[in-house]
């Protein structure tokens, strides 16, 4: 068969099994399954041990700690105090509660590592209060479920060690060049709270005085250390990734159970059940999806992709726009990590024919699956928002929509000016990122 004809039926049975509501990571492992029985080469057992050498990865590992951090980290009540900071800091703006939402998301980003963990300990908090305060409930919705997907953007980041881990890149490049990014869209977010809060009036908190801002940064600032510690440890060699994200663990430990007493032992189980069924998910999803990238490459289906978009003439730039429409197309309809696993394997060879900086590719293949985590079908974020906030999904998609446009403006001005995303890894980790 050619690379053509298998591509049609990986993807189109994939396709079919996804709109029947098959779960994603069994519909990624049963796509693969009857192409096995069209080469007599194949057998299913090659599913298997394609399945189980993707696990063989020291760096995967990272991922359940770094979830089990997150949770310890909403559990220890960390989001309480990062509201009181950031109602000291921005709660003076014109739609003080909204600006307060972003800012969170940013500083909550820089700890949890989850765009899910940050829609669902954030948006528990801040939506019922901007409803009681006169927000819109769906732009109450809208704007916590776009600020969450800075929560895999902003170092640390689940999706950049998964990114780095598959494809060996700098994971400490791949969190330095993240910091840019997700500033920019935070200051996208919060010039559209803004221009909501004219329009509609949304209320502001008085100024806080300069002892009240340092009281609220003290009683924040070990939890703000977290990105420091993690990310400052993996820059400057001190630990590896999966390192870090036990140093995470126990760091969160720490602060929930001995300095703020908020995590009692019997919380404890629960906490880590919870981390352990979204870390089994994500793991499984890692398996199938690695058997189907598998089967791509065996059929030679990114050298003919290659071969395609040579024959296109794409530059640098032509090639970073094919790839965020791609990345932005496929992360509608499933999660990050398979996605990672299965388009970023297929892109990685073109954007090397076309001489992009891998982590150039990365930044603009993460920022564009965040972004999927508030679009429908799939748009998780925005699911988890809309529940929280009681509001039907259809409602919030216009103030989705609007809050998006300028955030696609920054992935844009990413593709745009690569630099803007290597300056801080070049200069930082000039070794190891050239």
């Amino acid at each position: 068969m050619s690379p053509g004809e298998v591509a049609a039926i990986l993807f189109g049975i994939f396709g079919v099994l996804v709109i029947l509501r098959v779960p994603v990571a069994f519909a990624l492992g049963l796509a693969v399954v009857p192409v096995f029985f069209f080469d007599e080469r194949l057998t299913p057992i090659l599913l298997l041990r394609e399945m189980f050498k993707s696990y063989n990865a020291f760096v995967l590992l990272a991922v359940p700690f770094f979830l089990l951090a997150a949770n310890l980290m909403n559990g220890a009540g960390i989001t309480d105090r990062l509201i009181n900071f950031a109602r000291a800091l921005v709660g003076h703006l014109p739609g003080g509660l909204g600006h307060i939402n972003v800012t969170v998301s940013m500083l909550f980003a820089g700890i949890s590592g989850s765009s899910t963990a940050d829609a669902a300990g954030i948006g528990s908090l801040l939506i019922p209060q901007m409803k009681k305060q006169g927000y819109h409930a769906s732009f109450a919705v809208a704007i916590t479920a776009c600020s969450a997907v800075m929560g895999v953007i902003i170092p640390p980041s689940i999706l950049m060690v998964v990114w780095g881990g598959l494809m060996s890149v700098s994971i400490g490049g791949l969190f330095l060049a993240g910091v840019v990014p997700g500033i920019l869209i935070a200051a996208a977010q919060m010039i559209t709270v803004y221009v909501y809060a004219k329009k509609f009036g949304y209320p502001i908190y008085a100024r806080s005085t300069l002892l009240e801002l340092g009281a609220a940064f003290i009683s924040s600032s070990l939890a703000l250390m977290t990105p420091v510690i993690i990310v400052g440890g993996i820059v400057s060699g001190f630990f590896t990734p999966t390192e870090a994200s036990v140093v995470a663990v126990l760091y969160s430990l720490g602060l929930g159970m001995f300095i703020y007493r908020t995590v009692t032992p019997t919380k404890l189980p629960k906490i880590l059940y919870e981390s352990a069924r979204f870390a089994a998910l994500s793991l499984f999803c890692i398996g199938t999806a690695s058997a189907f990238g598998w089967t791509l490459a065996y059929f030679k289906i990114p050298a003919a992709l290659v071969a395609h978009i040579d024959g296109m003439g794409l530059g640098i730039i032509g090639t970073g726009i094919l790839v965020a429409v791609a990345f932005l197309i496929i992360g509608m309809f499933i999660d990050a990590i398979p996605a990672i696993i299965i388009l970023g394997t297929v892109l990685w060879p073109v954007v090397q024919h076309v001489g992009m900086h891998p982590i150039h590719f990365a930044i603009i293949g993460i920022m564009s699956l965040a972004f999927g985590l508030v679009t429908p079908p799939y748009g998780l974020c925005l699911l988890i928002a809309a529940a929280i906030g009681e509001v039907k999904l259809v409602k919030c998609l216009k103030d989705v929509g609007i809050i998006l446009l300028p955030m696609l403006g920054i992935l844009l001005v990413i593709i745009l000016f690569p630099d803007l995303v290597l300056a801080l890894p070049r200069w930082i980790m000039p070794r190891f990122v050239m």
